[in-house]
């Protein structure tokens, strides 16, 4: 036993022995030692989507959903993540989330189906009909048997087009235009002398630059097509120079009398889309690069980063029927307003 004993100005402690039972040892004192903590648990991203159905994340193949529809994630680096699931035949899913250390993030992936080849839906904000072009593969640049090639349409070269899209059955009217003007405030361009004061609402517009076209697929959902997306659809399943006699398919120098017509009014192509050739020149999203074909990427050409000029596809209402085919590349500086000038959209407007 211990006691404390006073002497003086001193306190002594004292222990006092205690006897111990025969054969008894004195332990050794133990000092216990903290609790842990619990361990944190990991988080996970817990996908449940279409059977079979491809996860990505941050554009990285994370694996296929299970033939009940789920994926687990496991472990994913707290912060924001992309996530997008794809599956042949349907509409692929993307959504921006945000992974918490040690929680579980459950996203239901409904993948819808995409529509058919042709298939023409409108968009209620701009008035304009689109068409629904389907993923595939073609011959890019200078068409087989054609020899009114110029070098920047060589070499012909193999292109795949991985993701479908939706692009504009007609170039861009004037009474879509005037929508977007109405609706953003802006000022219409000047009228040509053939459509006084923009009388004609079925003409394509014109006199419009490359940040007008940009500007007005922005406000009607979607995007200028690329330079790749507008052959392949402009072709429409054709490896020719044309999809038939110039006459039938476009308004050219020869029988336009120098003016544009309104949409339509020639016959479509294999996709049903009217006037991809002829009209009007169209302004495409590409930066215009002489040699880009040369080394572009086989899959889902984005053009060049930079440029001086933006590239126009198509012919135009006062062009020569040499420069009437779905490979000819023309530029211009963006800025440029013409009267046989205009674009259609494409992209994701009126999607599903």
């Amino acid at each position: 036993m211990a006691c404390r004993i006073h002497i003086g100005l001193f306190t002594v402690m004292m222990v006092a022995a205690t006897a111990l039972p025969a054969g008894a040892q004195l332990l050794p004192q133990v000092t216990p030692k903290p609790a842990k903590a619990p361990a944190t648990k990991p988080a996970q991203i817990v996908v449940e989507t279409s059977p079979n159905a491809e996860v990505y994340l941050d554009d990285q193949y994370t694996g296929r959903a299970s033939p009940e529809g789920r994926l687990v994630i496991a472990n994913p680096k707290p912060g924001e993540h992309n996530l997008r699931v794809s599956l042949a035949g349907k509409r692929e899913f993307q959504r921006k989330i945000t992974v918490v250390a040690g929680k579980e993030v459950k996203i239901v992936a409904t993948l819808a189906d995409l529509p058919t080849a042709g298939s023409v839906r409108e968009n209620p904000r701009d008035g304009l009909k689109y068409v629904w072009i389907p993923p595939g593969t073609f011959m890019m640049g200078c068409s087989p048997g054609d020899d009114g090639c110029y070098d920047n349409e060589k070499p012909s070269h193999q292109v795949a087009i991985s993701r479908g899209f939706w692009i504009g059955q007609t170039q861009v009217t004037v009474g879509a235009y005037k929508r977007f003007a109405a609706d953003t405030g802006r000022q219409m361009p000047h009228a040509p002398n053939f459509n006084r004061r923009w009388a004609d609402d079925g003409m394509p517009i014109v006199n419009v630059t490359w940040d007008d076209a940009h500007d007005f697929c922005a406000w009607a959902g979607g995007r200028l097509p690329t330079e790749a997306e507008w052959e392949y659809a402009a072709r429409g399943g054709s490896t020719a120079a044309r999809y038939g006699p110039i006459d039938e398919i476009a308004w050219s120098f020869n029988n336009s009398w120098g003016h544009t017509h309104a949409v339509a009014q020639k016959r479509a192509n294999g996709f049903g889309l009217f006037d991809v050739l002829g009209n009007v020149w169209e302004w495409v999203n590409n930066w215009y690069d002489q040699d880009y074909y040369q080394d572009s990427p086989s899959q889902d050409p984005p053009g060049p980063a930079s440029g001086q000029y933006r590239v126009m596809r198509g012919g135009s209402c006062d062009s020569l029927p040499r420069l009437v085919r779905v490979s000819d590349r023309n530029w211009c500086t963006p800025a440029l307003r013409i009267r046989h000038i205009g674009f259609r959209c494409g992209a994701e407007v009126a999607g599903p």
